[in-house]
């Protein structure tokens, strides 16, 4: 027999993935071309060309043991060393190799900072809609996921309810800007604000509270909106970043932690996570990829195509009377469903082909996740789908 948290895993697995194993089955059924499907963050654009001529030159010129074999848990140290002068450069910070920690991705980044923080009942604070998995990687140690509930005027973080959900035991306040489901970016106002209430509240309980930045869609920002650099903002912030969305490398895992000295406790939180990333099993991120996006660092994918897809997207569904805030960053769109069950209006949109998630998976039901990374073409078939279908329920509640 399974163990019970596993079971209640099973019992609860990811909308998310059952909607992408459903668009499987659909195109099975009626063609690829006449299902469309929206539900999974799946990047339909190629990596940038840096990126196939960096992995052609590695292997092609280096020992493989220094491609494919072990180093120091946190990465090579060159690698990191060019992640930190990047970083740098980009946003003024003066971080050196020893604050970069190379991770299996962004999960893989979360799970070695909650592995390093929490003791059990320790309580992590985040903003509905969040992405779903906070809760598991928070639940893996034992932790207790705190959700302050959503504003839904325009989804920057409810800071009023924060101030009020904050408690001893509060150890991190878990934020992820441009915001995946809703595209949001939180702006400097929101960050200073937020920084502001943990400060007080540090000073009032005597204890740490860290920010953790999940930051996968980081350059994925459109219209130059800026994204702030927490660092600058909070000394007890540690930043996850993943390159899957920045170089459209989503199966290759290959992201990093940045941890600055001026965090509470450094020494120990920098130690203990070389430890977490070796004990969860990680041991190090692969090493051909941290070789390949040090040379890749600049590099960008094409940010244009996402914002062709959001233009057309958004246009579109706000002229059939769809509801949304029009995203600026990452590539999802965050409607209010025509109906209040969302559930039962995402169920309805499968009659049309059409797969998108339910805002309950996200903690914000009455609204529904349309990931709009796929092809230009994608879009056009399926925007008489969605003309139809807030027609329909119309007509219905009429």
């Amino acid at each position: 027999m399974i163990s019970r948290t596993m079971q209640q895993q099973v019992n609860s697995s990811s909308i998310i993935r059952a909607m992408f194993e459903e668009g499987k089955r659909l195109s099975a059924l009626y063609g690829a071309d006449n299902v469309y499907d929206f539900s999974l963050g799946n990047p339909n654009v190629e990596p940038p060309a840096e990126v196939k001529q960096a992995i052609m030159d590695i292997l092609n010129e280096e020992n493989s043991t220094t491609v494919h074999g072990y180093m120091n848990n946190s990465g090579f140290e060159d690698v990191r060393g060019a992640i930190a002068a990047s970083l740098n450069q980009r946003f003024a910070t003066g971080f050196a190799a020893d604050n970069i920690l190379m991770t299996v991705g962004a999960a893989g980044g979360l799970n070695v900072i909650f592995k390093t923080l929490l003791n059990p009942e320790d309580e992590v604070l985040t903003f509905a809609p969040f992405f779903g998995e906070y809760r598991n990687y928070v639940q893996n140690y034992q932790g207790q996921l705190i959700v302050v509930s959503p504003n839904t005027k325009d989804f920057q973080p409810n800071l009023e309810e924060l101030k009020e959900k904050i408690s001893p035991r509060t150890k991190a306040v878990l934020i992820n800007s441009p915001n995946n489901p809703t595209g949001v970016v939180y702006s400097a106002e929101t960050i200073a604000a937020l920084v502001d209430i943990l400060r007080a509240k540090q000073e009032e309980y005597g204890t740490v509270i860290y920010l953790i930045g999940d930051e996968p869609y980081r350059e994925l920002a459109y219209d130059q909106v800026e994204v702030p650099y927490l660092t600058k903002y909070y000394e007890n912030t540690i930043v996850g970043y993943s390159y899957s969305k920045s170089l459209s490398l989503p199966g290759e895992r290959i992201g990093y932690l940045v941890i600055p000295r001026e965090a509470a406790d450094y020494e120990n939180l920098i130690a203990a996570a070389n430890i977490a990333n070796r004990i969860l099993g990680f041991v190090n991120a692969p090493s051909l990829f941290q070789r390949v996006i040090a040379k890749c660092l600049d590099a960008q994918v094409n940010l244009d195509s996402y914002n062709r897809n959001r233009e057309l997207l958004y246009n579109a569904l706000v002229s059939y009377g769809y509801q949304c805030i029009k995203p600026e960053g990452a590539f999802y769109l965050f409607i209010k469903t025509p109906l209040e069950n969302d559930l039962e209006f995402c169920t309805l949109a499968k009659s049309k082909n059409i797969l998108i998630v339910p805002g309950t998976s996200f903690a914000c039901p009455g609204y529904a996740r349309i990931a709009y990374c796929v092809a230009y073409e994608t879009i056009e078939r399926a925007l008489p789908g969605f003309e139809a279908l807030i027609n329909e329920v119309s007509w219905a509640s009429a």
